[in-house]
Order: C-alpha cells, then sequence, then structure tokens
C-alpha cells in the first residue's frame, strides 16, 4: 500500500480533484500546498500575487515543499513548483511524484473564465502556452511516473496512480 504520493503538473490538470479522490482511495490525508499558504498567510493566491509578487510566492511554496516533502499523504503541488531548481532537487529526492499529463487545449478548456490563477487571467491561449511550454520538460524530470489525463475522468486518474503504484 503507498503510504506517500506527490503530483505535479499544469494548472487545470486536475492535482487537486485527483489528489483527493486518491487520497480516500489509499486512506490518506489529503495536502495541497497552494492551500496550506494561503491558510497561512490568509489570503488568496491571487492576493499574495498581487501584495507581495510571485518571487515571495515562489519563497513560501519552496518552504512548504520542503517542510512537507516526506508527510505521508497525497500532496497536490502548484502548477509552478518545477521553476525553482532547489524545489525539483526535493522532488527527485522524495517518491513517487507524479506527473498529471495534460494536453494544452484540455487545460485552456479547464481554465476558461478561472479567476483565481493569477498567472492566467486576461490571457490568450498563446499566451498561456507559453507558460506551459517551458515547464513541460521539468514536469517530465521531476516525475517518477507520468499520467495522461487526457480523455479519462479524474475517479480513472486516481485509480490509475493507485494501481501503477500497488
Amino acid at each position: 500500500m503507498i503510504d506517500q504520493v506527490i503530483l505535479i503538473g499544469f494548472m487545470g490538470a486536475g492535482k487537486t480533484t485527483v489528489g483527493n479522490i486518491l487520497a480516500n482511495l489509499a486512506n490518506l490525508p489529503y495536502i495541497d500546498i497552494d492551500e496550506v499558504i494561503t491558510s497561512e498567510q490568509g489570503m488568496s493566491v491571487s492576493d499574495i500575487f498581487a501584495k507581495y509578487g510571485e518571487k515571495e510566492f515562489r519563497r513560501l511554496e519552496h518552504e512548504k515543499l520542503k517542510e512537507l516533502a516526506n508527510t505521508k499523504a497525497v500532496i497536490a503541488t502548484g502548477g509552478g513548483i518545477v521553476l525553482n531548481p532547489e524545489n525539483r532537487e526535493v522532488l527527485k529526492n522524495t517518491y513517487p511524484v507524479i506527473y498529471l499529463e495534460t494536453d494544452p487545449e484540455v487545460f485552456m478548456n479547464r481554465l476558461k473564465g478561472d479567476t483565481t490563477r493569477p498567472l492566467v487571467q486576461q490571457k490568450t491561449a498563446e499566451e498561456i502556452r507559453a507558460i506551459f511550454e517551458p515547464r513541460i520538460a521539468h514536469y517530465q524530470d521531476s516525475a517518477d511516473f507520468i499520467v495522461n489525463t487526457d480523455n479519462r475522468n479524474q475517479q480513472e486518474v486516481a485509480k490509475a496512480i493507485l494501481a501503477m503504484l500497488d
């Protein structure tokens, strides 16, 4: 039986939903790093970006990843966690890390109208793609396993991860 999983992937890949389902199936706690940060800071990710900037958010994210890396739980990370080389090193030393791979068209449809994600607010599809594409290699390099989420519902993705790790 698994005792820890870290989920990585671009925003809209399904980390939060799949993470919750997987945690229930594996009888593990669920931790969303963004939710922990927003709870501790008393403001949303968008508000942290607006008030303190992306650099400060990434610093908070790194500290939280280091703190939680070996916690027995299903842990969902923010989509930008792989931007920091130190985070990639933490992920490399943690097992298993699952990359929820999602086609850009799929996550762009999921993100339409989402006002909670500061990096995609008021962005065109081309601008979102420009944010995503440089991250692909980092997601792949940081992952122990890659699970494609296209044409699968979140329950199927969670069950596939559980079967793969069991």
